[in-house]
């Protein structure tokens, strides 16, 4: 991957942006308005819960090149304080800018009754840490007003399937209202254009 350039921003700037999200249903609430957010540093990926069962290898692979390709400017995409914006080159055309922040993780209760720490954006970020064996850094939220989306996959990884594409009807993840999920999810594009974007 060629990052011809980039923006770093610090820690105030990420979370009072991930404070300002809202749902995209419930009159736009403000999710996180009262929550308590936090960066947390050098978190285990392995204790982070999916609720998505599956991961698409070539993201997983652009991952990979992309901490690949900081590395070599001496910065690990896994142990970011803030965020930043990057732009690439990709068939002769300058691409961007790209937001990149650590995954956003919420306390969340899933079908057993029981709190985890859920992965609302950033699933395959997740995913190459804990295959890399490396630490991350997560955007911590508890007290959101309103619930994730989905519910914790309750086997953790062991649910999640590494797949070159999606099957016909397979079934992404298990939705709180099936018929109007979308009113619960978080709208991050509002505050990082272009960061819920699959590339």
């Amino acid at each position: 991957m060629d990052i011809t350039r980039y923006e770093l921003f610090d820690t105030d700037e990420l979370l009072n942006n991930i404070k300002k999200t809202r749902l995209l249903g419930f009159d736009q609430a403000y999710v996180y308005e009262n929550a308590d957010i936090a960066l947390k540093e050098a978190v285990n990926p392995n204790t982070l819960i999916p609720a998505q069962r599956y991961v698409l290898d070539s993201i997983y692979r652009s991952v990979v090149a992309l901490y690949e390709a900081f590395s070599k400017k001496s910065i690990n995409i896994f142990a970011l304080k803030g965020g930043l914006f990057f732009w690439k080159l990709e068939n002769g055309q300058e691409i961007g800018p790209i937001p990149l922040i650590p995954p956003v993780i919420e306390t969340s209760v899933n079908a057993n009754g029981l709190t985890v720490d859920l992965i609302n954006d950033g699933m395959h970020r997740v995913y190459t840490a804990t295959s890399l064996g490396v630490p991350i850094n997560i955007v911590y939220i508890h007290n959101a007003s309103h619930p994730y989306y989905a519910y914790p996959l309750i086997h953790g990884w062991e649910d999640v399937r590494k797949l070159n594409t999606l099957p016909k009807g397979f079934v992404k993840k298990t939705y709180r209202d099936a018929v109007n999920y979308k009113a619960l999810f978080r709208n991050f594009n509002d505050r990082f254009p272009g960061i819920q974007e699959k590339r």
